[in-house]
This record gives structure tokens, sequence and C-alpha cells, in this order.
């Protein structure tokens, strides 16, 4: 078990034990399945892990022009490029850094295309293959009127020099899901699969929950390329990675207690440090905190920006918070880190790695001149 007390509060720590765990299923799905596992940048951009997942993936996917540079510069690799637009003053950048690229519409594809295939760069499209599993409309990229992606009425035939297709549709889901999603492709798609080289089956494969069935998510895409033998299968999981492979410590700084609302306040905010438990919304959960049963008492924990609805909750405690107390979120890699903020300048939390020799491995701590450097 991590140590805690070691590391300043707050701060976002990585098991690496837990992330070698997560590695090992991933290339057993590589292995057995046949298929191409990238990694996702969008989930987490933490480089200084690039050269130990570079060892059990085949490649990253970049979402814009720093990713892409990230990926070359720190992964080692030209990037798979994907991103819903790209800008004039950045395409000839994001060439240099990419080996694939996506397009999210046609028009997009004539207006960059040729310079990328003149380049040698494998183009592909991303297309809406109208299925989503996905229930919140806010991450669900079918939804009616969604600017991601073409449908088959918008598309009629494959624009030449297309060399793939992309479709991205799950989050968090299960092999049931990319299969569903497969028979859409085919029904949808299934007259150009013929005409293209590789099949880009986005991201939201959850292959490390403990209860996702590698063998079920292995024999769908063994159906699947038995029936289109000649193309590549690319699964590009963000989460998957460093699913529950972290935590973000932090420590109660004071109790607040208004209209029967008890409120434990923290050195984190949920707005700045962990948004999508506002967005999503979703509970996270808390080391030695568990949901409150009847008659229980409750606990919020309260954020330290100044946005009235930064907090989350409830839980319930063997016994009360109180100042000085260290919190411990559970699940804080994927997704946290890329989308931090420092609204109000409140402190970003540290980032740290536990080796698996027990080590404590600082890899950055943030002060005054990274808020200011974000400004001008």
């Amino acid at each position: 078990m991590v140590d805690f007390t070691k590391v300043p509060s707050p701060c976002f720590i990585l098991d690496e034990e837990l992330l070698e765990r997560n590695l090992a299923k991933i290339d057993y799905v590589r292995r057995e399945s046949g298929a191409e596992i990238i990694v996702a940048l969008k989930a987490c951009a933490m480089w200084s892990i690039f050269p130990i997942l570079a060892q059990h993936s085949d490649g990253a996917t970049a979402s814009s022009l720093a990713e892409a540079r990230l990926v070359f510069e720190e992964y080692g690799a030209r990037a798979h490029t994907y991103a819903p637009v790209y800008a004039e003053r950045e395409f000839e950048e994001i060439m240099r850094y990419s080996d694939h690229i996506t397009f999210n519409s046609v028009s997009q594809f004539e207006r960059f295309g040729q310079r990328a295939l003149l380049r040698g760069i494998s183009c592909g499209l991303r297309i809406n293959p109208e299925y989503s599993p996905v229930e919140t409309d806010l991450y669900n990229p079918c939804v009616k009127g969604s600017r991601l992606g073409v449908t088959r009425a918008e598309l009629g035939e494959l624009p030449d020099g297309i060399e793939g297709l992309h479709f991205h549709v799950l989050c968090e889901s299960r092999p049931e899901h990319l299969r569903k999603a497969f028979a859409a492709v085919e029904e949808h798609f299934g007259d150009l699969l013929g005409k293209i080289e590789w099949l880009n089956c986005g991201g939201g494969h959850l292959m490390t929950h403990a209860d996702y069935d590698c063998d079920e998510l292995i024999a769908v895409i063994r159906e699947f390329r038995s029936r289109h033998p000649h193309l590549r299968i690319i699964l590009e999981p963000g989460s998957a990675f460093t699913w529950r492979t972290g935590f973000l410590t932090s420590t109660v700084e004071d109790i607040v207690r208004n209209g029967g609302v008890n409120t434990a306040m923290l050195d984190v905010s949920f707005a700045c440090h962990m948004p999508d438990c506002l967005e999503m919304p979703y509970k996270p959960a808390i080391i030695g905190a568990h949901d409150p049963q009847v008659g229980e008492k409750r606990w919020r924990m309260g954020g330290n920006s100044c946005l009235a609805g930064d907090y989350c909750g409830d839980w319930a405690f063997d016994r009360d918070p109180e100042a000085g107390d260290l919190i411990v979120f559970e699940d804080m890699i994927h997704y946290t880190m890329v989308k931090t903020t420092m609204f109000n300048g409140v402190s970003h939390p540290s980032i740290a790695i536990a080796r698996k020799n027990g080590e404590i491995e600082m890899i950055k701590e943030f002060g005054y001149e990274d808020f200011k450097s974000r400004m001008s």
C-alpha cells in the first residue's frame, strides 16, 4: 500500500505496480485478438510513464497539435491524430508529428488531405454509425445533431485517398457494445470496408475493469476480423491504461456545518482538479469512507474554489473528519490531470509515482510561476 504521508498535499500519485497489472491485461488482448492497441493521450498525458506504456502498446493517439508533438517527443513515435477540426496555422506541424490523420468531415479531408497524402501519411475519415450505448448526452458522439463524424447518408462514396475509417461510440463500455458497434458499422458502411486498409474502433474499451470479460472482447474482434481479414483493427482506449492505478491525496482544512449539512473543506477542488465529478456526474471512492446507510452521519467534501457548487457527496466515516485529516480519493489518474485548471489560482496538486520498491518519486510540484505563465 502506498504511504500517502510521504507526499505533499494535494498530490496525484500513480502506483507503478497497479499500472503494470493493467498493462499485462492489455498485452493479453493485443496478443490474442490481433488488434493494435494504442494509447489515447486525452485520458492521460502523464509523459513520465510513456516509456513503459510504449512497451505495452502499438502507438499513441493525439487529439491536437500539442498531443501529437508530445507523442513524437516523449513516446518516441508519430501519432495517430484525430481532431474535430484542423486549423491552417497548425496543420503543417501536425503532419510533422503524425503518420495517420483522421478527418472529421469530407470537407476537412478535401481541404488538407492531399497535403497529407503527399507526405505519405495514411488518411482516415471519422464515421457516425448512428449507434452508441452512452446514455449521457455530454459524452454521446452519436446524439442527434452530433458534430462528430459523418453518417452514411452524408458520405455517399468514399473519397479517393481515404485508407481508413474511424468510429468512436463507446465510453467505459463492455464487449457486447463493441459487437453492436461493429454490426452498426457493417450495416451502414459495410460496402466500404473492402475499400479501406484499417478500421479504428476508437476508445471506451474498459478492458482493465474487474468485471470486464477480455476473452469476450477477443472473441468479438476475432469474429469481425474473420469477416474482414484484410483490415488492421485498431483500438485506442484511454481510461483502460490507467484505470484504478492511482490516487489524489488531500487534507481537511476546516469543518463547515450549515442547515444540517456537514462539509469537510479540503485543499483540493472538484471544479479544478476533479471536474468529471461535476460534469458526468459521479461520486469517487474515498479510502476509509463508504456510502451512508440510514441513520448514519453524512459528510460532503468541499472544494477550495469559490464556485458555489464545488463539492461532492455524501460519504460516511467511522469517525467524524477533523482538520488535518488525510482524505485520499481513489482512481484519480485518468481524466483528471488532463482536465485540471488553475481557476482561482488554487494550488495545483503535485504529481508523484509510487515505485514497486516502495519509493516515492516526485515528478512535478507546482507553484506561482505555473499559474503566472498561463496568464499574460
